[in-house]
């Protein structure tokens, strides 16, 4: 039961999300009619990119606390088998998986949809143990929304896609 556990755990522990910053009701036309001027999805995608290659590169070197510098003010990471946890236990939760022998993730994006005020980014993962062994595999949701000029993940939640052990 306990390997079960700890696997389902660390398929818990993998990827990011995040949500949209609503304008006030007194500029909500002048702020749709700026945004849809000046959005670039191209830009916006290339940016999801860059922060999955450094958040992948954080926990080849152990390092939770980057890791939760890319998640928003108000984030929340929503692991199978686990609690949500708001931003205050983030790096925990990181720093748990990497305790647990997480040493890699692969995060590959199929698709990003959104505007200036909110991203949705779906794709897969893949989480690998000591001498590269797979440990878990499947996809991901992250909503991210921009803080202070970048973008940040605002909801974070994934599941496997390995099956389930038997219960013997």
């Amino acid at each position: 039961m306990k390997k079960i556990s700890t696997s389902l755990f660390i398929s818990g522990i993998a990827l990011f999300m995040t949500a949209c910053n609503t304008p006030s009701a007194d500029n909500t036309n002048t702020v749709a009619k700026t945004d849809s001027i000046s959005f670039d999805m191209s830009k916006a995608k290339s940016a999801i990119a860059d922060i999955n290659v450094k958040f992948s590169e954080e926990l080849r070197k152990g390092d939770s606390v980057g890791m939760a510098s890319h998640y928003a003010s108000d984030a929340l990471v929503m692991p199978p088998n686990s609690e949500p946890a708001p931003k205050d236990k983030i790096v925990s939760a990181w720093g748990g998986a990497i305790r647990m022998g997480v040493k890699d993730v692969k995060l590959i994006t199929d698709d990003v949809t959104g505007n200036a005020e909110v991203l949705v980014e779906t794709g897969r993962y893949e989480m690998y143990g000591d001498n590269n062994k797979l440990l878990d595999k499947g996809k991901y949701v992250v909503i991210w929304k921009p803080e202070n000029g970048e973008w940040k993940l605002y909801r974070d939640i994934w599941n496997t896609s390995m099956p389930a052990a038997s219960a013997k």
